[in-house]
């Protein structure tokens, strides 16, 4: 049996494709697309030209693809571009392959749509994103908690769900040979903080989580307007808001026409720019520089000495 993309091969493609659409369907292609480092992300089309968004994970028993699978068709409820999911399997020990399917969407990320569209049509793509990003934040909830199918941890105040988030992430910064013993003791600091730092008067509310260039899909119209086509790889929860924001501020997803269309309704206060939104990076940075490396090194330590002046 041939294999491709690691140890997937054609047989179960093709076996995953008959259950979504039947099994008079053929494969007729497969194209890896950037995905995370324990599944596989594929695109795959059938020789009657459909096509789809595959994550698969071959020999593991992933119930994360369920969650994700809930969180897409709660913002699909909501008017939000997102991909339709197709179908969602959860591997057993006899079928150790899970996977989710979804709709491809044509459309390119920020990153990519930036070099084809005119600077006018960027700021108009950015303002819709912020209208879709206001949508998702309207959406509140009780409680802080992960947006799961089924039972899930609740918190009635944000610091403590941001640290228990967050707290692995903190533990392993103390033993970050990349860190300095100054660094380590100032994120300690604030780590210790966090029920004062971050303190604020507003409601849980609705996050896709993980807002970066990649995760937004761009596109023109038929007049050549661009707008946002989908958000995909949701990492949803109910949060405070700012905390999104803050990373898209950080990794420069969102641009000032952005900020100013979401403040036309949302206005946000002093403390975030001043003292919320460097704590927020700085969790950040610390998480890139523990997942990619040394380049995030400058960042964060130019984060802590901002910080140094506040905390």
């Amino acid at each position: 049996m041939s294999t491709l993309h690691g140890d997937i091969s054609w047989q179960t493609l093709a076996g995953i494709v008959h259950d979504w659409i039947g099994t008079s369907a053929e494969l007729a292609e497969v194209t890896s697309l950037h995905g995370g480092s324990i599944s596989t992300t594929l695109a795959i089309t059938t020789r009657g030209g459909d096509k789809a968004v595959l994550k698969v994970s071959p020999h593991r028993v992933d119930r994360g693809y369920l969650h994700e699978a809930y969180q897409l068709n709660v913002l699909r409820t909501i008017g939000i571009p997102v991909p339709q999911v197709y179908t969602c399997k959860i591997g057993s020990l006899d079928e150790p392959v899970s996977y989710l399917l979804t709709e491809f969407i044509e459309g390119v990320d920020l990153s990519h749509a930036i070099q084809r569209c005119t600077a006018d049509d960027f700021e108009h793509a950015q303002m819709h994103l912020a209208e879709l990003t206001l949508k998702i934040h309207a959406q509140t909830h009780s409680h802080y908690t992960r947006l799961t199918d089924g039972q899930r941890q609740e918190f009635d105040h944000w610091p403590a769900f941001y640290r228990h988030c967050y707290e692995s992430l903190w533990q392993e910064a103390q033993r970050m040979t990349s860190l300095s013993p100054k660094a380590r003791r100032q994120i300690g600091k604030i780590h210790d903080k966090l029920d004062h730092l971050l303190r604020h008067d507003d409601t849980p509310r609705l996050i896709h989580g993980d807002l970066w260039a990649s995760n937004v899909l761009a596109a023109p119209d038929h007049h050549g307007k661009w707008w946002i086509c989908g958000l995909i790889d949701p990492l949803c929860k109910y949060a405070h808001a700012e905390s999104e924001l803050a990373y898209l501020e950080l990794f420069r997803t969102a641009t000032p026409a952005f900020m100013r269309a979401y403040q036309s309704v949302h206005r946000l206060p002093s403390e975030y720019h001043n003292l919320r939104k460097p704590i927020y990076q700085l969790y950040e940075l610390i998480n890139h520089l523990q997942l990619f490396g040394a380049e995030y090194a400058k960042p964060l330590a130019a984060m802590l000495e901002r910080l140094e002046k506040i905390v």
